[in-house]
């Protein structure tokens, strides 16, 4: 199968299933929405979603979050993990937000990544879900989705964003996105997956690909550890 008739196949395939995906992360205009993204680094949505509420009760805004002392913030987002370091990214961004930009979050992809601990996919997110502008963020899990479905054989996520952008229209960026994160959260994890049984991967993954992953799942480690936890016997 051609890699474009793969990606239009699961283009409807991913529509049928997400018509509409909502945005994960819970916030109210760009900046709450910034500084949510910028928290889920290396950390679940769910755990943002409990933690923003009571940052942005102290500030949900660049000049309030500006105001507060870099350890106020850091104990609010404690539980989100790298903590020190987002504390200090969230303060420095509020200043320059307020200093450079009236205040406001600019909806431009250069000035989002020039600023402190907002990278490219970060920026990428802030576009598309404040904005409404076309853009495709790539994470690790997409990175890897785009490989097992044989829609990208890149090395990294930069690469995969652009192999991506090429297959699908412009106008289903924001979505797919969305619907891939969704996708692989419902149907097809990182690990312990079977891609035989995959509504996707089962079809669009090479035979090669699956030998891969599925041996992975078999290795000697894996093997030990089933050899010495066996299941129970079956009753008489």
């Amino acid at each position: 199968m051609r890699r474009q008739d793969k990606a239009d196949r699961i283009r409807a395939i991913l529509a049928s299933l997400y018509p509409e995906p909502p945005i994960p992360l819970d916030h109210r205009d760009p900046y709450t929405l910034l500084v949510a993204v910028l928290l889920s680094a290396q950390c679940t949505d769910a755990r943002v979603n409990q933690v923003t509420p009571g940052l942005f009760a102290r500030a949900d805004a660049p000049a309030a979050m500006a105001a507060l002392d870099e350890h106020e913030i850091r104990a609010c987002i404690r539980s989100c993990g790298l903590a020190p370091a987002k504390a200090k990214n969230i303060r420095a961004l509020s200043q320059i937000l307020c200093e450079r930009h009236g205040g406001e979050v600019p909806a431009d992809l250069e000035a989002l990544e020039a600023l402190p601990g907002v990278g490219h996919k970060t920026a990428s997110v802030v576009m598309a879900q404040a904005f409404g502008v076309p853009t495709f963020p790539v994470d690790t899990h997409i990175h890897r989705l785009a490989g097992r479905w044989g829609l990208s054989r890149a090395r990294n996520v930069v690469e995969t964003e652009l192999d991506l952008k090429k297959l699908f229209p412009r106008e289903s960026w924001n979505h797919l996105h969305l619907q891939i994160i969704y996708f692989g959260r419902e149907h097809c994890p990182a690990r312990g997956h079977d891609l035989t049984q995959c509504p996707i991967c089962g079809w669009a993954a090479s035979q090669r690909r699956i030998r891969e992953e599925m041996g992975a799942a078999r290795t000697p480690a894996a093997a030990r550890r089933a050899a010495s936890h066996p299941p129970p016997a079956s009753p008489e």
